[in-house]
C-alpha cells in the first residue's frame, strides 16, 4: 500500500512542476547584491584570459628560438612569469567567486526564511514542513553553481575564445574553418540536450522535498513509530521517496552524460583534423612546425571556454530549476499584505465589550479545486465583557479552537465581523492585535533550546527575576531547580525532556510573561494531573483578575466558575450562560456535565 503513495504524490507534484518556470531575470537581483565582487571577478577573469592567450604565443616563440639557435633565457622567464600570473589570478578569481556564491546562497536563504515565517497560516496547513525546509537548504545551494561554475567563467571564456579565433585566423584560416565546423556540430547537439536540464532539476528538487518531508514526519513521531513497531513501514516510505529523487537524479545524469562525450568528441575530432591537415601543410611547406603547434595550443585553448559555456548553461538551467521552487514561496503574499501602513492605531476607550462576534461564518479553503469545504462556524454571535472569564465548551470538532484562531486573525471569516474593543479587527494591524492577546495553543508547543529561550519569545527583554516569577506562578520552579543550569536548562527537541504537563505550563508561562490584557487558553489543563490542575487554576485565578480570559476546556470542573460559558456544537452556539443556568437550559451541556459527574 505504501508504494502507491509516492507515485500519487509525485503525480501531483508533476502537475505543479509544469507550472511557471523561473526566468534568468529573477536571478539577477541576487547577483546585484554582490556587484563589486562580481566586477573584481570579471576583471580577474579577463586578466587570466589574457595570460592564457599569451602562453601559446610564447611557446611558439620558444620553438622558433630553438629552431634558429637563439638565446632562450628571456623567453623562458617570460613564459614562467605568465604561467605563474595565470595561476595566481585564477586562484584569486575563484576565491572571490566562491565568496560571492556563498553570499548569493545566504541572501536567498535570508529572503526565503523571512517569507516562510510570515506566510498566511493557511499556507502551513497545505504544505509540508520538510519540503519547505528543503527549499531553504538544498534548493538555495544550487544558486551557487550558477555563479561559481557559470556566469563568470563565461565572461573570461568569451575573451579567450575570441582571442584564440583571431590568432588562429592569422596563423591559418583554413584550419580555423575546419575547427569551427566541428565545434558547431557539437554546439547544436549539446544545446538540444541541455534545454531539458531545468525541468529535470525542478522535478528532482521536488522529489528531494518529498523525501525531506517524510524524514521530518518520521523523526517528529519517532517514539510513536517505535511503540507501534512501524520502523519498517516508515523506512519503506522514506525509501520510496528517496527512490523518486534517485530516478530524477539519474535523469539529470543521463542528460549530462549525453553532453560530456559530445564535447570530448568535438575536441578530439578537431584535433585529429587539424593534425592531419596541418601535418600535410607542414610537409608541403605551406606552414611551419612552430605555427602548427601554436595553432593546436590555441585550438585547445579555444575549446575549453566552449566547454565552460555549456557548463555555464547547464549550471544556470539547474539554478533556474531550483529558483522556480524558491520563487514559488517568495511570490506568495505575506500574511499582512492586505494591511495598509496608515491604519489607525487602536486606542482603549470606554467600550466594555472586549471581543464581539457578529454572525461569523467560516470555512477552510477546499483541499482540492472544484470542491466545497465544509462549514466550520455557522452564524456565530457573542459578546465578551472586558475583564470577564469566559469558557467555550462542546464536543470535539464543534469549532472551539477555530474561534480562537479567528480572534488571532490566523484566518479571516468567510462572512460576518469580529470586533476588539468595538473596532473591527480588520482595522487593527495583526502585530498590534496580537500584542494585546496571549495565546496558548492546544498542543502547547515548546521550542528546542533552553527554558530561558522559550520564555523570552514572549518578552525578549525580561529579567531573570521576571522569568523565575512567572515560572513560580505556573508551578514550574522545580524544573529549574533540578538542573544546575537553571533557566538555561535544555528542554530537548519539541520539549521532550519535559512532561506533557510541564510543556503546557511552560507555554502558559510564556504567554503570561508578556502580560497581555486578553488571554486565550486552548485546553490549557488537558495534560495536568489533579494536583497541578488545581495549582494551575489558582495561578490562572491570580492572573485573571485584570485580564479578559477565554478558556477552551473539556474538563468542565476547570470552568464551572466562569462568568460566562458558551456551548458549541457543529459550528453553532447552542447555549450561553453560567454553569447553573446551562444545566437547566441546554441539554448538551447537561449531558456533558453528567458524564463528568458535575450535575
Amino acid at each position: 500500500m505504501h508504494s502507491s503513495r509516492p507515485n500519487a504524490r509525485a503525480a501531483r507534484e508533476d502537475k505543479k512542476d509544469s507550472g511557471p518556470k523561473a526566468k534568468f531575470a529573477q536571478l539577477v537581483p541576487y547577483l546585484k547584491e554582490h556587484t563589486a565582487a562580481l566586477w573584481v571577478a570579471v576583471i580577474l577573469s579577463l586578466v587570466g584570459a589574457g595570460t592564457s592567450l599569451a602562453q601559446p604565443l610564447v611557446v611558439g616563440q620558444v620553438i622558433d628560438a630553438v629552431t634558429n639557435g637563439d638565446d632562450l633565457t628571456t623567453i623562458i622567464v617570460l613564459l614562467v612569469v605568465i604561467t605563474l600570473a595565470s595561476a595566481i589570478t585564477s586562484g584569486f578569481m575563484y576565491y572571490v567567486l566562491a565568496k560571492a556564491g556563498e553570499g548569493v546562497v545566504f541572501s536567498a536563504r535570508r529572503k526565503l526564511t523571512h517569507r516562510l515565517l510570515r506566510l498566511p497560516v493557511v499556507e502551513y496547513d497545505t504544505r509540508r514542513t520538510g519540503d519547505l525546509v528543503s527549499r531553504v537548504g538544498s534548493d538555495t545551494t544550487l544558486l551557487r553553481a550558477a555563479l561559481t561554475q557559470g556566469l563568470i567563467d563565461a565572461a573570461g571564456g568569451a575573451l579567450i575564445f575570441l582571442g584564440s579565433v583571431i590568432a588562429m585566423a592569422i596563423i591559418d584560416p583554413l584550419l580555423l574553418g575546419l575547427t569551427l565546423l566541428m565545434i558547431s556540430v557539437a554546439v547544436a547537439s549539446i544545446g538540444f540536450s541541455a534545454r531539458r536540464i531545468r525541468s529535470a532539476t525542478t522535478k528532482a528538487q521536488a522529489r528531494v522535498g518529498d523525501m525531506s518531508a517524510s524524514v521530518e514526519r518520521a523523526l517528529g513521531a519517532v517514539r510513536t513509530i517505535r511503540a507501534a513497531s512501524a520502523e519498517d513501514r516508515e523506512t519503506a516510505q522514506i525509501t520510496a521517496d528517496a527512490s523518486q529523487a534517485f530516478d530524477q537524479g539519474v535523469k539529470i545524469a543521463r542528460i549530462n552524460a549525453a553532453i560530456t562525450p559530445i564535447g570530448g568528441l568535438a575536441a578530439n575530432g578537431a584535433f585529429m583534423v587539424v593534425l592531419g591537415v596541418g601535418g600535410f601543410r607542414v610537409a608541403t611547406g605551406e606552414t611551419d612546425v612552430a605555427s602548427l603547434i601554436t595553432f593546436i595550443l590555441l585550438m585547445f585553448l579555444m575549446i575549453r571556454p566552449v566547454g565552460q559555456a555549456f557548463q555555464a548553461y547547464s549550471s544556470v538551467q539547474s539554478a533556474l530549476g531550483a529558483l522556480a521552487r524558491i520563487q514559488e514561496i517568495l511570490d506568495l503574499p505575506l500574511e499582512n499584505a492586505d494591511e495598509a501602513s496608515d491604519k489607525p492605531v487602536r486606542r482603549k476607550g470606554s467600550n466594555t465589550v472586549a471581543i464581539e462576534f457578529k454572525k461569523v461564518n467560516f470555512s477552510y479553503a477546499p483541499s482540492e479545486p472544484g470542491t466545497v469545504a465544509p462549514v466550520v462556524l455557522n452564524g456565530i454571535s457573542f459578546k465578551i465583557e472586558r475583564g470577564s472569564r469566559v469558557a467555550i465548551v462542546g464536543p470535539s470538532g464543534s469549532g472551539k479552537s477555530t474561534t480562537l484562531s479567528l480572534i488571532e486573525r490566523f484566518y479571516e471569516p468567510s462572512s460576518g465581523q469580529i470586533l476588539l474593543d468595538g473596532q473591527p479587527v480588520t482595522n487593527i494591524s495583526r502585530r498590534e492585535l496580537r500584542a494585546q492577546i496571549g495565546y496558548v495553543e492546544q498542543d502547547a508547543p515548546v521550542l528546542a533550546g533552553s527554558i530561558r529561550e522559550n520564555l523570552l519569545i514572549g518578552k525578549p527583554d525580561a529579567t531573570n527575576k521576571e522569568l523565575k516569577a512567572v515560572l513560580a506562578a505556573v508551578n514550574l520552579t522545580e524544573v529549574i531547580k533540578r538542573d544546575k543550569r537553571g533557566l538555561d536548562a535544555e528542554v530537548g527537541e519539541q520539549g521532550i525532556m519535559l512532561s506533557g504537563g510541564e510543556r503546557q505550563r511552560l507555554a502558559i508561562a510564556r504567554a503570561l510573561l508578556a502580560a497581555p490584557p486578553i488571554l486565550l487558553l486552548d485546553e490549557s489543563t488537558s495534560s495536568l494531573d489533579g494536583l497541578n490542575e488545581q495549582r494551575m487554576r489558582e495561578a490562572i485565578d491570580a492572573v485573571a483578575q485584570h485580564r479578559t480570559m477565554i478558556v477552551i476546556a473539556h474538563r468542565l470542573s476547570t470552568v464551572v466558575d466562569s462568568d460566562q460559558i458558551i456551548v458549541m456544537q457543529d459550528g453553532k452556539i447552542v447555549g450561553v450562560g453560567t454553569h447553573k443556568q446551562l444545566l437547566k437550559s441546554t441539554p448538551l451541556y447537561k449531558e456533558l456535565a453528567a458524564t463528568q459527574m458535575l450535575d
